[in-house]
C-alpha cells in the first residue's frame, strides 16, 4: 500500500535507476522519482514536496555535494542519503558538515538494506 510519500532519486547511471526504481515500484510502499541529471533533479526538488532525496555523489555537471548544498539551500529540512562507491573519509566529513543525513555505498550489497534506510527515513513501518 503506498503511503503518499515521495522519494526522489539522482543518479547518472540509468542501470542503477532502473533497478531501484523497479525495485521500489515492486514494494508499492512510496512514490519514486528518477533522474540521470542533477540539474533537472533539482528542478524537481524545487517544484515538488519530496520526503527523501538519495544522490549519487559522482555525477557530471553537477556533483552530488553541490547538489546537496543547493537542496538545502531551498528546502533544508529534506533529508538527503548520499550513495558513492568512494567513500573517502574527505567526502563523508564534507557532506556531514552540509547537512547529509546517511551514506549508502555502492555497489549495493543488499536493495532490502537501502529500502530499510529509505522506509525509516520516510517513517514507514
Amino acid at each position: 500500500m503506498n503511503s503518499g510519500k515521495k522519494v526522489i532519486i539522482v543518479d547518472d547511471e540509468q542501470d542503477i535507476l532502473n533497478t531501484l526504481l523497479r525495485y521500489f515500484n515492486r514494494k508499492n510502499k512510496f512514490e519514486v522519482d528518477v533522474f540521470t541529471n542533477p540539474v533537472n533533479a533539482l528542478e524537481a526538488i524545487k517544484n515538488n514536496d519530496y520526503d527523501l532525496v538519495l544522490t549519487d555523489i559522482m555525477m557530471p555537471e553537477m556533483n552530488g555535494v553541490d547538489l546537496l548544498k543547493k537542496i538545502k539551500e531551498v528546502k533544508p529540512d529534506v533529508p538527503v542519503v548520499m550513495m558513492t562507491a568512494y567513500s573517502t573519509i574527505d567526502k563523508i566529513l564534507e557532506c556531514d558538515k552540509l547537512g547529509a543525513s546517511d551514506y549508502v555505498t555502492k555497489p549495493f550489497i543488499s536493495l532490502k538494506d537501502i529500502e530499510s534506510k529509505v522506509l525509516d527515513f520516510l517513517g514507514i513501518i
